[in-house]
């Protein structure tokens, strides 16, 4: 069972990831722009300040041995987190839009500091 402090350090990590695979994803696509000089270090020095995060966050689960065991697409509304703890396994329900919506504050809020 997850206490509310490692459910909420979870739901960080997994925007932080999301966040990571959402960057790199559009760092393939700002290759082929015209101002690609303009774009690519600021994505590139989001990624560095995010994965610093996303490292933090992923050693705390692991010393509570709390991992993402699976993530799955329910359908276009909603996807599911399957973690492991030390006693059980669970299942936990994200809506999709909530979670680009949350990605996108935090990419924000990193760009803003």
């Amino acid at each position: 069972m997850l206490k509310a402090e490692q459910r909420s350090l979870l739901h960080k990590f997994v925007l932080l990831d999301l966040a990571i695979q959402s960057l790199q994803r559009d760092f393939s696509v700002i290759e082929n722009l015209k101002m690609v000089k303009v774009y690519a270090p600021i994505i590139e020095n989001l990624l560095m300040a995010i994965s610093s995060d996303h490292y933090t966050i992923k050693r705390e689960l692991a010393k509570e041995k709390i991992k993402i065991v699976k993530w799955e697409k329910i359908d276009e509304y909603f996807s599911d987190l399957t973690v492991t703890t030390p006693g059980e396994d669970q299942v936990l329900r994200y809506a999709n839009q909530a979670l680009k919506t949350k990605v996108e504050e935090l990419l924000l809020s990193h760009i803003n500091k």
